[in-house]
C-alpha cells in the first residue's frame, strides 16, 4: 500500500531537536529497540519502550517447554564492533561461547561439504536462553516502569494538548486500547513492512514511508523437536555428530543442537529453520502440515528417524534481511519520527544493536 500523498495526509512539521532532556516513545522492545531506548535513558531522557508481546525479545525469543528451552529465532551471534563488545560488558556472565565455531554446510542429502565460518569468529550465545540478553538489558527499564509490555502500537497522532507533540493510541491482546499522549519524538524499533504500515494507517507523510517501502525481508518457519529417549547410558546423542549446520536442501537452510549450547538442557533438541524461499511459499498454510513437511526433510537431512516426543513449528512474517536499507537507521528531524532494526544493516543481531544504537545518538 502506497503512501499518502501530501494533499490527504498529515506532515507535521517540527523544529530541529532542543538540547534539554525530551521524552521519546520506542515502538518495539527487540535488541534495536531497548538498545536505542537504553542508550536514551543513559543521555538524559525519557523514554517509554511499547511492545506487542508480553515479554522483550523479540526474534531472540526463546520457547520454553517441559524439555528444555528452543531458541527459536536467533541462534547465536558473533562480535565485530567494539561497541557492541563494550555492551556485553555491561551484563557479564549473560553470555558464553558455543562451541558450533564452525558451522558445517550441508547438501541436500545431509552430507558435509564444507565449513562456512573461520575457526577464528567465536559464536556466543545468551545463558540460559538468547532472551537472556535483551531481558537483563531492559531490566532498569522495566524497574523504572518505562516498559510497556502488551500494548500493539495501532496508531500515532498528534497530541492535541501538547504542541509539537505526539500521542500513540496501544491496543491490548483483549482488545481495550489506551492513548499515551507527551512524546517529543516517536522512535520505530519494529521490522520494516509493519513500521511502514503504522506510519500509512497513521495519516503521516514522511520520507521515511518511502525508505521503509525499499526494504525487503523473507519469512521464516521454525521447528523444534525434542528427543528425550537419546539421554541414556551409552547414547548422548541422536545423528550426526555437529551442533549446527547451514543446509541447502530446499525445505530447510540452518540446523541446530539446542542442547549443545551452554547452561541448556541435556535433553536433545534441535531447532530447524526453514529457507526463505519456501518459508514465503509456503507462508500461509497449516502449521500441522508444515511441521510434517520439515520433520520429512529433518530426517533426510540428519538421518535422525526417531519420533520426536515433542514438536512444534513457529511461524515468523519477518525474519531475515534480504534487502537492507543501507545505512544503520532513519530520522526524519521536521517530523521527529525515525526507525531502525537488524534490517537496516542486514539480519546480524550485532546490526540490530548497531541500529538503534546510532539513531539514539543520532536524535539524543
Amino acid at each position: 500500500m502506497p503512501p499518502r500523498s501530501p494533499a490527504s495526509a498529515t506532515r507535521p512539521r517540527r523544529p530541529r531537536a532542543p538540547s534539554a532532556a525530551r521524552h521519546f516513545a520506542v515502538i518495539g522492545a527487540g535488541i534495536a529497540g531497548i538498545a536505542c531506548a537504553r542508550t536514551l535513558v543513559q543521555a538524559g531522557h525519557r523514554v517509554t519502550v511499547f511492545e506487542k508481546s508480553d515479554r522483550v525479545g523479540g526474534r531472540t525469543a526463546t520457547h520454553d517447554t517441559p524439555f528444555g528451552g528452543f531458541d527459536a529465532g536467533a541462534q547465536y551471534f558473533t562480535v565485530r564492533d567494539d561497541r557492541f563488545a563494550q555492551a556485553l560488558a555491561t551484563v557479564p556472565g549473560v553470555c558464553r561461547p558455543w562451541s558450533a565455531t564452525t558451522v558445517r554446510v550441508l547438501d541436500a542429502a545431509g552430507r558435509v561439504a564444507a565449513a562456512s565460518q573461520p575457526p577464528n569468529e567465536a559464536h556466543w550465545v545468551a545463558c540460559p536462553g538468547m532472551d537472556a540478553l535483551v531481558g537483563a538489558w531492559a531490566q532498569p527499564l522495566q524497574q523504572a516502569g518505562c516498559l510497556l509490555t502488551g500494548a500493539r502500537v495501532v496508531c500515532i497522532e498528534a497530541d492535541p494538548l501538547r504542541p509539537r507533540g505526539w500521542q500513540v493510541c496501544t491496543e491490548s491482546d483483549d482488545g481495550s486500547q489506551q492513548v499515551v499522549a507527551g512524546f517529543d519524538a516517536v522512535l520505530m524499533a519494529q521490522p520494516a513492512t509493519p513500521a511502514r504500515a503504522l506510519l500509512v494507517s497513521s495519516d503521516l507523510y514522511t520520507p521515511l514511508a518511502d525508505a521503509l517501502a525499499d526494504v525487503s525481508i523473507a519469512s521464516c518457519w521454525t521447528l523444534m523437536l525434542a528427543f528425550p529417549q537419546a539421554v541414556r547410558p551409552g547414547l548422548t546423542t541422536l545423528g550426526p555428530q555437529w551442533n549446527a549446520a547451514r543446509s541447502t536442501h530446499h525445505r530447510i537452510a540452518w540446523l541446530a543442537r539446542e542442547s549443545s549450547k551452554p547452561q541448556r538442557s541435556s535433553v536433545e533438541r534441535w531447532t530447524v529453520q526453514a529457507s526463505p524461499a519456501w518459508s514465503d511459499e509456503h507462508l500461509e498454510d497449516n502449521a500441522t502440515r508444515v511441521q510434517d513437511k520439515l520433520l520429512k526433510a529433518f530426517a533426510e537431512v540428519t538421518g535422525i528417524r526417531a519420533t520426536p516426543s515433542h514438536a512444534q513449528v513457529r511461524r515468523w512474517r519477518y525474519a531475515q534481511t534480504q534487502q537492507p536499507l543501507g545505512r544503520s537507521h532513519l530520522w526524519d528531524a521536521d517530523a521527529q519520527l525515525g526507525a531502525c532494526g537488524d534490517w537496516c544493516l542486514g539480519h546480524r543481531l550485532e546490526d540490530a544493536f548497531i541500529s538503534g544504537l546510532e539513531l539514539a545518538l543520532a536524535v539524543a
